[in-house]
Parts: C-alpha cells; structure tokens; sequence
C-alpha cells in the first residue's frame, strides 16, 4: 500500500492533503490501522506530514545529494537549482581527539580547528557539518565567515577531493534537532568524510548530520 501511494504522490502539489484513512481503507480493502501503518512509512521517508486534526499532507520530495570526489553540498545544490547556503555557527581551536590524529595522521598532542556550519537549502536547514582541519592550517582559514567551504579553500590553492566516506543513521540530539527544527523522534543520517588536497595530502575531517526526511545520498563508483 505505501509503495502505491508513493507512486501516486507525483500527482499531488507540495501542500495538497492525501484522502483520509476511512477513504483509502475503503479503496485498498484493508482496515484504519493497515492505512495508518503505511502513512507512517511515507512520513519515515519525507514524503508526508502527519498533521493532527488536518490529516496527511504531501511534502516536497526529499533532496537528492550526488556524492562524488568533488562534491559539495553548496555547488551541487546550487547547480541543481536548488537555493542554498552556509552559515557559521562557531570555531574553536582545541587538542585534536585520538579518532582525530590517526585519521588526519596528526602527531599526538596536536591542535585541530574545528569550524561549525549550519547548510539551508531553500531557506530550510538541512544539514549540520563540524568540519575539522590540522591548526597548521589557522591562518589559511582565518576569513572563512560563510558559504562554501570547499570553494573557499579552492580560492586558496587547495583543492580538495574526497578520499572516503563512511555512512549511518542514529536519533538526533536536543541540539541537532533544534538547529535542524525537526522532531527528536525522526532519524538523521551522519557522513564522516576524509578528503585530501591536490598533493594527496589528508586536509579535512568533516562530520556531517543531516536530515533524513529531507536529503538522500546518492552513492556513484
């Protein structure tokens, strides 16, 4: 039932309310609960919002981000036509964690710069990024304000392109979720992503969290 429903989605406008769960009970021959159960997988997935005392209503179907070498998140978007942006919600230079110096092949006791960004895509957040980079870097970094990191670096003279990334999915913290505005009960899904510069020298760790209901990751080899 859900996955006839998904498919009939792309006859509704972004806003439009689906028949109510009496009506679709009737039409698939199965009882409220059955009706309820797939609503519920449609809203897991993005496509609908369950609106108490209103019904379901059609969401915009969920971004797709193409993840390639040299992606990212604000060109990629942008290219597609979709507005978005990047804001700076803070940096701090600190001792760089254990995880930290063997994946940025860092010695022991070294200092990382952590930059914190918040990415909107039409206006609306999206995803959550700590990028992490060694403090040799601090002054090549010191104007960073907003927008895309990657290109600020690339204006710099260093490319970069991704060398791995390692996907999951987990329930979100008070702080993700209040930054993402999305309920704590819904899914968001983490990229940590090691990329390297032109001279095949590891540059960046970036921790990404974004929100399920409103990104896929699309995976090209």
């Amino acid at each position: 039932m859900a996955s006839q429903l998904r498919a009939e989605l792309s006859g509704y406008e972004t806003g439009d309310y689906l028949p109510g769960e009496l009506p679709l009970a009737k039409r698939f021959g199965v009882n409220r609960h059955t009706v309820r159960q797939a609503l519920e997988v449609l809203a897991q997935e993005g496509y609908v919002l369950r609106v108490q005392g209103k019904g379901t209503q059609v969401l915009e179907a969920p971004l797709r981000y193409l993840m390639v070498e040299q992606s990212s998140y604000s060109n990629w978007f942008n290219t597609e036509g979709h507005a978005s942006e990047a804001r700076l919600l803070g940096l701090k230079q600190r001792v760089a964690e254990d995880k930290e110096i063997e994946l940025l092949v860092l010695e022991a006791d070294a200092e990382v710069i952590q930059y914190s960004t918040l990415r909107l895509v039409k206006e609306t957040p999206t995803t959550m990024i700590r990028h992490v980079f060694s403090a040799k870097h601090k002054d090549l970094l010191s104007d960073y304000k907003k927008g895309s990191m990657r290109q600020y670096l690339r204006e710099r003279g260093q490319v970069l392109t991704r060398d791995s990334s390692l996907i999951g999915a987990r329930m979100p913290t008070s702080q993700e979720s209040s930054r993402l505005k999305m309920p704590k009960n819904r899914p968001v899904l983490t990229v940590q992503t090691i990329s390297k510069n032109q001279d095949n020298e590891v540059f960046e760790l970036a921790f990404s969290v974004s929100r399920a209901d409103r990104l896929q990751y699309h995976i090209v080899t």
